[in-house]
């Protein structure tokens, strides 16, 4: 079964900087580039990497940071040959009362 909705080409339209524009993330000045994807802008600072989406109203909509959960490393395996170990106190070693 195939869904309608994945057939459908996405139509992108050409980055294009924007004049006077400020970086939210970095600051820098004319280094955000603005496209559209079906319809939705997207802005990205080619300086620092920041990029998010726009919403209707125009406000942003950043998108997810990676961090250990969404990103979706594997953990390893304890390593077998590691051993607790527990420390006793050194009766020579007793404060004087």
């Amino acid at each position: 079964m195939s869904d309608a909705a994945n057939d459908k080409p996405v139509k992108a339209s050409k980055k294009r900087f924007i004049a006077g524009a400020v970086c939210p993330a970095c600051s820098k000045l004319d280094k955000v580039q603005m496209w559209d994807v079906d319809g939705v802008p997207n802005r990205e600072c080619v300086a620092c990497g920041y990029a998010d989406t726009l919403n209707e109203q125009g406000q942003s909509i950043p998108k997810e940071l990676g961090t250990r959960v969404n990103v979706g490393e594997v953990k390893k395996p304890a390593d077998p040959q590691v051993q607790a170990v527990q420390f006793f106190p050194n009766p020579k070693l007793k404060k004087p009362q």
